[in-house]
Parts: structure tokens; C-alpha cells; sequence
């Protein structure tokens, strides 16, 4: 409960009329966070300046914790969607208080209160006073600072819940903050900044243990994908390496520390479990009290029954960074999100426009799973209405006229132990809808003319569409959207991102490495709407690189070829709608062609206002006499 602002008043006039604090009218948290920074030499009416690192110790700070850091940013954007309302910013620090990394509104970043709070300012104690941050970190547990129980007047009209965030060691691997002014405070903030910081740390415990097995356990089964559930890292001997606190909480009074056994807590061979895990995705445990458990193997496809040789199979990719540009935090905080999710083997739905790269998000899915298996890409829109399940689920041999001989196994079966990625899912016929929806009941496939077997696959959809609007007019149903979006996210549109100039670069890089753009180029290229994305600022680089003129791509050659913005398309080009030729070198040409008509057959005119050399103007009307 928050405390009164009459009870706090009459705290703060005792402080500054008598020098000491009233023991009775603060929280203990509160009251012994002031007194700490009375015994610092802190006046609470006389703040020092705040202190802030150069750039250079903030980069490396941000790269130092690169992996927390990824984590906290997609439980950020998360935090920032969940908490209504305005006048809200969420925050990331280190251990030690220094800010990294801040998510916030326009009006909470341009109020007076929030001066102070940038990336590279520091938020200890000792410098900032009694505050969310600063006093979360020294107490090692979550907490709120609410209007004038900071130390400091400057921070009275901010209300700050912020949590610690443990590394699997137990040690504090940074601190998540949520902060407002106090008339926009939320009672359920703090359970949602709580949460985040837990959605954190079973990150980080996947992500240390990744080489062992891990074991999800709860005693209900539908928590079994929460924050409750309990999390094991286990080696393929059975010694237990770590446990999470869900699973210390799950298994008081037994023995689950880091060095014991998997038989010294459960009423089960180690060995049979984890081959139980391989042919059944839930089953039974019972832990040595009797008490029962519903169980998982996360990822149970790294290691080899106990009792087989291993599987022949590709090795898992050892490295999981995207073969993209992620510059933009935001994107890198999906990226990060996207990579957790399918390594839970959560089923994941990329939202975004045409050719922002859903498809690629969705092939770095599957290569943070670690699964073995193929990468199916199945386009849901192009599927024939009378063979939807021949096609997906497979068919035998003689199931209908036309079936092949020896039978179909179905794109579902081909993406067994790898990734199904349903492209465009938006535009799936309702027909197909349930025959997915049957399908994600239980995991198995029934071939037409066969019979039922279970396969092992990470769905990942993606879609253009509204769906919501879709539910609304009955073609898409709510039921199949709750199945397939556990994890949903949504790509930015090119002209709203903040790598631009390294997305064009890689892509330009891919298509020529020889060639470069010049910044203004790049400036010139970013001012455009790009209603294609990336896919159509590709198209246009590939146009781009076959200037003639050297290997400088300059603003005036991103003009001659898709003009500049500040003006409109000339008459002579071809308009909206119109055929345009599908050669590049064809294109080059005609925009020459027409110029050279335009300026009334001047080469050295045509060349000075498209920006190439002579030489490339003699070339087209060579080509044209040709």
C-alpha cells in the first residue's frame, strides 16, 4: 500500500526542521534507505549534479551485458504495451545503478522530472538518493518509490517499481524500472515489472544451460509454459547443474542443488525420462515425497537417447546471429525474443508489411532452435482448396485419382524435428483453418488413406493481414489465432527503423561488394516512403549498381533512378501501373533516352543532369541504333 502524502509530509518537515526522521511515518525500506543517505552526507534539499559516463564506458557497459541486455529490451517493449496510459518510461540498469538502456512516451521524456533519466546516468544511492533504481540495487529485492518518499524533492512527483533481475548464479545481472508521474500510476505495475524480471532470468538460465538438458516441470499442467513452472538444467549423466527459483519453490526440502542427482528428487530412472522425452512432449513425474508433476523436455533433439548411439543428423548451428541487420533495438529486442521462443519451441506470429522480412525472422527461428530437422515453408494463400490435407498431412499410395505412386509424406511429416513456417496465414482458406486447428490438439497427422502419427515441429506463422479485422468478418478464426500467436511480434516498416544506413549497406554489399553509397546517397534514399521495404530497397540497389561511372553510388544516381523527393516522377517516366522493362541495363537506358529527348538531344546536358559520364550517354544511343 502506498503510503499517505500527509504521513510523508510530516517526515520531510521533521527532516528539515529537526535533522532526524520519524521512524513511525515511513515504510522500514524507506526510512532506512534515507537514513543511509543521511549517513552519505546527502541534503535532501541540495542534490548534486547527476552523473552521467561518456559514451565510449556506456558502449562497453552495453556490450559487457549484451545478453541481459537483449533480454531486458524485448521485455521492455512488452512493459510498454502492457502499462497504459502516458507520462510511463521503462528502464534498464546495470547491477551498480548505470542506466543503459530507456523505452519511454514523448510526454514522460520531455517533462521537467525527467531530465535526469537518460542512457549513461547513474542512479545509485549515493547520488540520486532514496530512489527505484538505486534502492532496488543496494536491497536486492523488488521495490516502489512513490512521489515523496524520495530522497531527493527533484523526484517527488515520480512513482519508480523496480526489480533486481538474477543471473543463474544468484547474482544481480541488472535491475528493470518502470517509472510515471504519480497521477499515472497502475496498481498492477508491479506485478508486471515482477514478472518481466522473471521472463529475464528463465532467459538467462536457458541461455547458460543451453548445453544441458532442461526440464520444465509444474504440478498443473497448463502452467507447464508459464513463469511458474519450475526450470532444471541437467547433465547427461543426471547431475543436476541448476534449478530456477519456480523449481526450489516446487520442490522444497528436497535435495535439487547444483551437484546432486536426478534419482535423489524423482521416482525415475534419468535415462528412461529422457527417452520418454523424445517419444511423448508431456509426461508424469513424481518427485521423491510423492508429490506429482507434469514434465517437459525443452530441448530433448540435442541429445541422443541414453540407451541409442546418437542420430546421424547436421549439427546444430553454433551461432544464432541473425544472417541480418539488427541495429534498431527494437528489432534487436525481437530478434532476441524470437530466439528464447523457438528454443522453448513456442509457437511464434511475425506480423509486418510486404517485404519487411518476415521470412527471414522466421528462418532465424529455426536456427536458434537448434533443431536438426528441414525448414518448410508452406505459402497458405497458394494452397489448392480440394488438397489442403494431401498436401499438408501427406497421402498413401492409390488415396485418391491423381495420388502419386508410393504416396505423399505430407509437408507436415518434411518439417518433422524442424521448423513449419506458414507464410501469409492471413489469406488461409477457412477450410484449411481446421484441419491446423485439429492438427494442434495433439501434434499428429493423419495422411489421407492412413493413419495417425505424431510429428515434432516449431510453427511460426506469419501474415500482412489484419487478423483481428479478419476474426471480426468471420474468415479467420480467434480460436487458431490463440494457438499460433503464444509469441507475437511485429516488424517495423523500413522508413520507420534507425539502421537504414546499414541495412542498405548489407544489402548493397551482397549484390556488388565493389560498390559503396556515398552518406548523401544514403540520406537520399532514407527520405523515401518505401512502401515495398527492404524487399524493394533491394530491387532499387540492384539497380543502382549498375552505374557505370565508378564504384561511388552518389546522391545523383539514387535521382536518376528513382528521383528525388522533392519533386514529382517526370511525364517522360513510366507512371504507376504502367509496364516498365524488366532489364536493368534496359531501365538505365531508357531513363538516359528520355533525358537525352527532354534536353532536346544534348549529351553533355543529359550527362550533367543525370550525373553520369558522356561515355554512359554514348553507350544507350549506341544501344538504341543497335
Amino acid at each position: 500500500m502506498l503510503p499517505s502524502s500527509r504521513r510523508l509530509d510530516g517526515a520531510w518537515m521533521k527532516l528539515d526542521d529537526q535533522g532526524h526522521l520519524p521512524a513511525d511515518q515511513l515504510s522500514a525500506d524507506i526510512y532506512d534507505s534515507w537514513m543511509r543517505c543521511i549517513t552519505l552526507g546527502l541534503d535532501a534539499l541540495r542534490p548534486p549534479s547527476p552523473e552521467v559516463v561518456d559514451a565510449a564506458v556506456l558502449r562497453q557497459e552495453q556490450q559487457r551485458c549484451s545478453l541481459v541486455r537483449g533480454l531486458a529490451l524485448a521485455e521492455m517493449h512488452t512493459l510498454h504495451q502492457q502499462i497504459a496510459g502516458s507520462n510511463f518510461m521503462i528502464a534498464f540498469a546495470t547491477a551498480e545503478g548505470l542506466l543503459l538502456d530507456i523505452i519511454s512516451d514523448s510526454s514522460f521524456s520531455d517533462a521537467s522530472d525527467a531530465a535526469c533519466l537518460r542512457a549513461g546516468s547513474i542512479w545509485t544511492e549515493n547520488v540520486c538518493g532514496t530512489n527505484g533504481l538505486g534502492t532496488s540495487a543496494f536491497l536486492k529485492r523488488p521495490i516502489v518509490v512513490h512521489g515523496r518518499e524520495h530522497f531527493f524533492a527533484r523526484y517527488n512527483n515520480l512513482t519508480c517499481v523496480a526489480a533486481p533481475i538474477f543471473a543463474p548464479d544468484g547474482e544481480v545481472a541488472g535491475i528493470l524500472d518502470a517509472s510515471s508521474d504519480c497521477m499515472s500510476r497502475q496498481a498492477h505495475t508491479q506485478a508486471l515489472v515482477a514478472m518481466a524480471a522473471t521472463q529475464i532470468e528463465n532467459g538467462l538460465f536457458r541461455e547458460q544451460h543451453r548445453g544441458h538438458i532442461l526440464i520444465a516441470f509444474h504440478n498443473r499442467g497448463e502452467y507447464l509454459h508459464t513463469l511458474s513452472a519450475g526450470l532444471l538444467a541437467v547433465d547427461k549423466d543426471g547431475q543436476i547443474r541448476a534449478a530456477n527459483r519456480a523449481a526450489r519453490v516446487l520442490l522444497h526440502g528436497l535435495p535439487a542443488s547444483a551437484g546432486r542427482r536426478f534419482a535423489d528428487v524423482f521416482r525415475a530412472r534419468f535415462s528412461d525420462f529422457v527417452d520418454e522425452g523424445r517419444r511423448k512432449e508431456r509426461q508424469r513425474l513424481e518427485d521423491d515425497v510423492g508429490s506429482q508433476f507434469v514434465a517437459t523436455i525443452e530441448n530433448t533433439r540435442q541429445f541422443p537417447m541414453a540407451h541409442r548411439a546418437p542420430a546421424p543428423g547436421p549439427t546444430p548451428p553454433k551461432d544464432t546471429a541473425p544472417p541480418f541487420v539488427s541495429a534498431d533495438p527494437r528489432i534487436a529486442a525481437i530478434v532476441q525474443r524470437v530466439a528464447v521462443a523457438a528454443a522453448r519451441k513456442m509457437p511464434v506470429l511475425i506480423r509486418g508489411e510486404t517485404g519487411t522480412g518476415k521470412e527471414q525472422m522466421a528462418r532465424h527461428a529455426h536456427a536458434a532452435s537448434r533443431r536438426t530437422g528441414a525448414f518448410v515453408a508452406v505459402n497458405c494463400a497458394a494452397l489448392p482448396d480440394g488438397l489442403i490435407e494431401a498436401e499438408l498431412f501427406g497421402y498413401t499410395e492409390g488415396a485418391f485419382t491423381g495420388a502419386r505412386k508410393g504416396g505423399s509424406q505430407g509437408l507436415f511429416k518434411e518439417a518433422d524435428g524442424g521448423t513449419l513456417f506458414l507464410d501469409e496465414i492471413g489469406d488461409m482458406p477457412v477450410t484449411l483453418q481446421a484441419v491446423l486447428l485439429r492438427f494442434l490438439d495433439d501434434w499428429t497427422v493423419r495422411p489421407v488413406g492412413g493413419s495417425k502419427r505424431e510429428v515434432d515441429v516449431l510453427l511460426v506463422s506469419a501474415t500482412n493481414a489484419d487478423l483481428d479485422d479478419a476474426i471480426a468478418k468471420g474468415r479467420f478464426r480467434s480460436d487458431l489465432l490463440f494457438r499460433l500467436n503464444t509469441l507475437e511480434v511485429t516488424l517495423l516498416p523500413l522508413r520507420e527503423r534507425s539502421d537504414f544506413a546499414e541495412i542498405a549497406r548489407h544489402l548493397l554489399q551482397k549484390i556488388d561488394p565493389s560498390i559503396e553509397l556515398s552518406p548523401d546517397a544514403i540520406e537520399r534514399l532514407a527520405r523515401r516512403d518505401w512502401s515495398g521495404n527492404i524487399r524493394e530497397l533491394r530491387n532499387v540497389l540492384a539497380r543502382l549498381s549498375l552505374n557505370e561511372d565508378g564504384p561511388m553510388i552518389d546522391a545523383a544516381a539514387v535521382d536518376v533512378l528513382v528521383g528525388p523527393m522533392d519533386r514529382e516522377r517526370p511525364a517522360s517516366r513510366p507512371a504507376a501501373g504502367e509496364s516498365l522493362p524488366t532489364d536493368l541495363h534496359e531501365i538505365q537506358r531508357a531513363l538516359v533516352l528520355s533525358t537525352y529527348a527532354e534536353t532536346g538531344h544534348n549529351i553533355s546536358k543529359t550527362a550533367r543532369q543525370l550525373g553520369i559520364s558522356r561515355n554512359t550517354v554514348y553507350r544507350a544511343l549506341r544501344g538504341k541504333q543497335d
